[in-house]
């Protein structure tokens, strides 16, 4: 393979991701899929609908990475999410504060394009200042300050932290196997509570979830099959192309914000290069600009005060450093780390759940308007 073959096949990943993005952008756009809408719901309208879409979306994530991996398209220890060294600390603070976050901020990291895409200033505000956050938290003195004091608290495994590299030694079962097994066994149960209501039964809520799901596996193929290269030509090593981790990459939306804009301010460096999740980013508020003004519910919104300005403002702070923190939103934890049954973010889904409950009650007790959207 030569540089024009990796030229080639790394603009095939960028279009493959925006395109998958692209899609996402308007389904959620129009089906409401939002993580902190779910929790909203929940504790304030006592609605689990949109739980039900995220957990259906979960369970089809987890299964569609299984069968991926049991077929050999991708390499399941090849992500983030499977490191041998267990952040526990810093996946249960991280969590938390990007919980809070997303409710100060109305959004998580994915509702926030959709939310810009659908006309709202405030989101735009919040994209910069939680892209800043996340660029601190990642190279910057909030990195230093992460790295010294919660990263440095750690649990060493002597297998990848995904269950299947866990439970192989003590079961004596290959880990193939086991994957496949678990996939099932633990996607099925996500889909099975999802469905367990009637209610629930609705054309756009099962489209939504299966949608999301589908989507988050269709990116898993794009980076770790599509654009992986075994042998690249000038280093001779195996190679993940146009990822900025360097390894096999699925959705996740707190460190492509930084990258993204690292990517503008210094456009002119030839060295910065659209990645993975640079194109997800751009394909999200794509899809949804399109969506919005397809339906007419494209809509110019601002704040309404400064104390709803502070909010969003703090809000998309702890977004960004609890997220890289937490080595992703609830999308990249709650969704494409845990379909890769990563013990990470199995820890990181409950920590984003409660995050959100506090962030709900501090605005209950301030009288603020529900920022469920």
């Amino acid at each position: 393979m030569d540089a024009a073959d990796i030229s080639f096949l790394s603009k095939s990943v960028l279009l493959a991701t925006f395109a998958i993005t692209f899609f996402l952008g308007a389904v959620m756009q129009k089906t409401s899929f939002c993580s902190m809408g779910a929790v909203s719901d929940i504790f304030i309208m006592s609605s689990w609908g949109r739980l039900r879409q995220w957990f259906l979306a979960i369970g089809v994530a987890v299964i569609g990475f299984a069968l991926m991996s049991y077929f050999g398209l991708i390499d399941p220890l090849k992500s983030i999410y499977t490191s041998s060294k267990f952040l526990w600390l810093s996946t249960i603070v991280g969590s938390t504060l990007f919980g809070f976050g997303m409710v100060l901020a109305s959004g998580c990291g994915s509702k926030t394009l959709v939310r810009i895409g659908g006309g709202n200033l405030k989101s735009v505000i919040v994209f910069l200042v939680l892209g800043l956050s996340a660029y601190m938290t990642i190279k910057g003195f909030l990195g230093v300050i992460r790295i010294n004091t919660l990263d440095s608290i750690f649990i060493a495994l002597a297998t990848p932290q995904d269950l299947p590299s866990i439970l192989s030694p003590i079961t004596g079962i290959a880990r193939n196997n086991l994957h496949l097994a678990l996939g099932f066994v633990v996607g099925f149960a996500f889909i099975a509570y999802a469905l367990a209501s009637k209610t629930f039964w609705t054309l756009e809520n099962l489209f939504a979830g299966t949608f999301v799901g589908l989507a988050i596996c269709a990116v898993w193929w794009v980076s770790g099959s599509l654009g992986h290269v075994a042998e690249d030509p000038n280093t001779l090593e195996e190679v993940f192309l146009v990822t900025n981790s360097g390894r096999m990459e699925s959705l996740s939306f707190v460190a492509p914000y930084a990258y993204s804009l690292d990517w503008l301010m210094m456009y002119s460096d030839t060295s910065k290069i659209i990645t993975v999740g640079i194109a997800a980013v751009i394909g999200m508020i794509s899809g949804s600009a399109c969506m919005a003004l397809l339906t007419k519910s494209f809509r110019w919104e601002s704040f309404r005060n400064a104390e709803d300005t502070a909010n969003h403002l703090v809000g998309a702070t702890l977004m960004g450093f609890g997220g890289v923190t937490a080595l992703g939103c609830t999308v990249g934890q709650g969704l494409s780390g845990i379909s890769t049954l990563a013990i990470g973010s199995l820890l990181a889904l409950p920590g984003f759940i409660f995050g959100a409950y506090l962030a709900l009650r501090y605005l209950e007790s301030r009288n603020a308007p529900n920022p469920c959207g």
